[in-house]
């Protein structure tokens, strides 16, 4: 009965904290309606699988408002719009849609704007430790660059990891495939010796005695993986240069603190506003909390 209860509170919690961002919560709304009609579509074509990639797109947009309830961390509007858009642009439009697959550059750009996001989140966390009179971590503004850096970069190789594990288990092509017309291998070299030898101007290649007409050879998925961690690498410091100056100047960057989580100035407030609602007693924790706030 009490689990019921929270779920409720918790439920009421979420639809507040969408409502009181009004931009992210209309960008939400619209976003989520169209999952919505593609799923129903999917359904009438009976591809489950698709099915499935909506119903997990639609858990992913309640993400950033389960963080900010949750963790009590505030997302800027700007961010938040972000994220939901990428988590669309990813799902819906670059797997159910093939946008992968239409538009080469678009894999590119979402893992441009990952490189950027994470860099944000990364920086973000050492940053309110920082700020925070609970521990005695005092990074400089290089050092808080550095773990935002290197945060973004970890979970771009985590994501390569995931795309690889998937390929190889389940046979699926997440590290999509690349047409070359030449390489270089030491397989080749009948010396045995280890020097490269140059394979140039390829122009068919024959897969089980059969021409698929590809026009060169085919690379699986090594290009597409560095070309992902390159862009990664370019978002990663493009934000961990402007996070370093928002720190340096102490704030005063506009454009940082759009894309920058905080910590929430209100701890409890959507709690304390849920169960008052629902017609119960706020629990001690949020009228401590709406105290001490």
């Amino acid at each position: 009965m009490k689990l019921r209860k929270r779920m409720r509170v918790m439920g009421r919690a979420l639809h507040m904290e969408l409502r009181e961002h009004k931009s992210s919560f209309l960008v939400y709304v619209t976003l989520r309606l169209l999952v919505i009609l593609m799923m129903i579509l999917q359904i009438f074509n009976r591809n489950y699988e698709n099915v499935f990639l909506c119903v997990l797109t639609l858990v992913l947009l309640l993400i950033p408002s389960l963080i900010q309830i949750n963790l009590k961390i505030e997302l800027p509007t700007a961010l938040e719009i972000t994220i939901l858009v990428f988590i669309f642009a990813a799902e819906i439009l670059g797997e159910i849609q093939s946008y992968y697959i239409k538009f080469p550059f678009w894999d590119t750009v979402l893992h441009t704007i990952n490189g950027f996001l994470m860099a944000a989140i990364g920086f973000a966390l050492v940053d309110i430790l920082n700020r925070s009179k609970k521990f005695s971590i005092q990074l400089s503004p290089v050092f808080l660059a550095i773990v935002a850096f290197c945060f973004s970069m970890t979970i771009g190789v985590i994501w390569e990891f995931f795309e690889y594990g998937m390929d190889q288990f389940f046979g699926l092509d997440m590290q999509k495939d690349t047409v070359i017309q030449g390489f270089s291998s030491v397989l080749l070299d009948p010396t045995k010796s280890n020097i490269p030898v140059p394979v140039q101007d390829i122009t068919e290649v024959l897969v089980n005695g059969r021409d698929l007409g590809l026009g060169g050879y085919l690379d699986i998925g090594l290009i597409d993986t560095m070309n992902d961690l390159f862009v990664n690498f370019v978002g990663a410091v493009l934000f961990s240069i402007i996070g370093y100056f928002y720190v340096k100047s102490r704030g005063k960057g506009k454009f940082a603190r759009r894309f920058i989580p905080r910590l929430k100035s209100r701890d409890a407030d959507f709690l304390r506003k849920a169960e008052e609602e629902d017609g119960e007693r706020p629990v001690n924790g949020s009228e401590s909390g709406a105290q001490d706030s």
